[in-house]
């Protein structure tokens, strides 16, 4: 369910958190004639309003954007503070789109405007928006923060006063990715611009697209586009505290510079170096832990009454050897639109290159193409001869970066099959993810209980929400490799996955703890030294053995974890 966050004050002005490409909208009072659009020409990137007879008066710039986080073990607890100055003589209504994380739980939002404070509250979308517009037609301050993707956010904010100063406060918890020893951070500072397919019937968000039978909201989630060497904002501080917990072994963000300080041998402070490095790509901290493997473990919050909650940490078992490996299909999907040329779609291809070259004897395979149209290579996937190979090879070759981004065709043509085979077949879809219908894919995805659906994300923005929900509804995996990554070190990574799955249908028999609301409700397979996490409620402390229960190498496989719920 989505949500919104509202707050309505009379007398008080509040203002929340802007975006950090450009603004979906900014008005001035309701029935005015003006309106606002990002800056073409400052490389400050303010906010314009703009008169529709005298064009641009003034500016409304965002003044600076403060993220904090705090790292403890695999989870983070980060806080965005946002500071805005409205310059003008008239109250104005803003309204911006802005991202975050899509596994973020956002769970605080305070507006300080001098010394007064006051705190968001949760309601239902329609409840929220009537109490809104209510506060807004009454002339009193209002604010509102909509959730229209898990990583795109709209805020509004009504009745701005003049010459007053305002800054809003999110907070929300994330548990990192892990993955082959390495945990990753990111924190998001594109709203990229998606394909929107289907017939357009209205613009209703003041975006850079009108709103289309297939993708409703499609104006509310394609903000106009900042100009290039431009910023949303005039400055972007990050300063993260990490406690590891176990010794760091080695740490880099690959898309900036960073400055780092050692406390400790598990502990670090990081920082972003250059505070006025326009914020066009996402921010992605990665660091080692030492001796690349943890230990089985549980982490609890728990009230006075004993009740809380808990994320498990479980661990892989061994590689099998290659012998034992089921016979698979492998089935690759290559996103060929105008925002995978160059780079992006040369990476793919190596990675795609890799794969099937590592193909055993009793594998079989397919290629699929898809941009304005969809290509398949084979009627159905074939053998991996020398042959069949070879027609694979050039058939990539042949393959540039070009047109639009529809997916659907794809999606269909790759998992269809699927439904009515008993062996696995692994959908690797390479791709960005530029796309506005990401709900109608997720849901294709979800009728083809059968295949394992992999993602392999290129690019400094890409969208993670719509990759990774792919992957986890298809028990697969998601690789994401930045334009300054070693691409090749990532294909590798992704090849050795995909190649053998390590544990298959797994499930966990809780032996009588009393446990509820577990997530994943359908676990994913187990692939390379990821391990699985599991999170949930429990009604009281117990303690007791749990079995991790499912198919390794065509055998049952069956592994007991001592818990502690206390």
């Amino acid at each position: 369910m989505q949500r919104r966050f509202v707050l309505s004050v009379a007398l008080l002005t509040v203002l929340c958190a802007a975006g950090y490409i450009t603004p979906a909208r900014v008005s001035k009072s309701r029935g005015s004639n003006f309106i606002a659009k990002a800056s073409r020409s400052v490389t400050q990137g303010a906010f314009k309003i703009v008169d529709s007879e005298k064009g641009v008066i003034a500016e409304c710039p965002l003044k600076h954007t403060d993220v904090k986080g705090e790292i403890s073990g695999f989870m983070s607890r980060v806080v965005v503070t946002q500071e805005f100055e409205n310059p003008f003589k008239e109250k104005i209504e803003a309204v911006y789109t802005f991202p975050l994380p899509q596994s973020a739980a956002v769970d605080d939002m305070t507006l300080r405007v001098g010394d007064r404070t006051v705190r968001g509250r949760i309601k239902r979308r329609e409840e929220a928006r009537a109490v809104y517009e209510a506060a807004r037609a009454a002339g009193n301050v209002a604010s509102l923060l909509d959730q229209q993707r898990p990583n795109i956010f709209t805020q509004s904010v009504a009745n701005i006063m003049p010459g007053e100063k305002v800054c809003v406060i999110l907070s929300y918890v994330e548990a990192l990715k892990y993955d082959d020893g390495f945990y990753e951070f990111v924190f998001p500072m594109v709203v990229g611009p998606r394909y929107i397919p289907g017939s357009p019937v209205a613009e209703q968000g003041g975006g850079s697209t009108y709103d289309t039978d297939r993708v409703p909201d499609a104006s509310r989630i394609n903000p106009p586009i900042a100009p290039q060497a431009t910023r949303a904002g005039h400055d972007i501080s990050i300063e993260i505290a990490l406690d590891a917990g176990v010794p760091i072994d080695g740490m880099k963000s690959p898309l900036h510079d960073i400055a780092v300080e050692r406390p400790t041998a598990h502990s670090a402070v990081v920082r972003l170096k250059d505070k006025a490095e326009i914020p066009n790509k996402d921010f992605i901290l990665r660091y080692d832990a030492a001796g690349r493997r943890i230990e089985d473990g549980v982490l609890t919050h728990f009230s006075d009454s004993g009740a809380g909650f808990f994320t498990m940490i479980l661990q892989p078992p061994e590689r099998v050897n290659a012998q034992d490996v089921m016979p698979k299909e492998l089935v690759f999907v290559l996103d060929t639109s105008g925002s995978m040329m160059g780079f992006p779609i040369e990476k793919a291809k190596e990675t795609m290159k890799l794969a099937l070259d590592g193909l055993y004897p009793q594998d079989t395979f397919n290629l699929i193409t898809f941009s304005g149209d969809t290509c398949i290579l084979f009627p159905e996937p074939v053998p991996a001869t020398r042959e069949n190979l070879a027609k694979a090879q050039a058939f990539l070759a042949s393959r540039s970066g070009g047109g639009g981004t529809e997916m659907m065709t794809a999606i269909r043509a790759a998992l269809d099959p699927s439904d009515a085979q008993d062996h696995v077949r692994i959908v690797c879809f390479m791709t960005d993810g530029y796309v506005g219908n990401d709900m109608e894919i997720i849901s294709e995805v979800q009728k083809h209980p059968n295949a394992r659906v992999f993602a392999f994300g290129i690019g400094g923005s890409v969208n993670r929400f719509l990759l990774d929900k792919m992957a986890e509804h298809g028990r697969g995996e998601v690789e994401y490799v930045t334009l300054t990554d070693d691409g090749s070190a990532a294909a590798r990574r992704f090849h050795k996955r995909v190649r053998n799955p390590l544990l298959t249908d797994i499930s966990i028999d809780w032996s009588g703890l009393p446990v509820t609301d577990v997530y994943p409700r359908r676990i994913p397979d187990l692939f390379s030294v990821k391990p699985v996490i599991v999170s949930g409620r429990y009604a009281a402390g117990a303690r007791g053995v749990i079995k991790l229960k499912g198919r390794a190498s065509g055998r049952d496989f069956v592994r007991e974890i001592q818990v502690d719920l206390s």
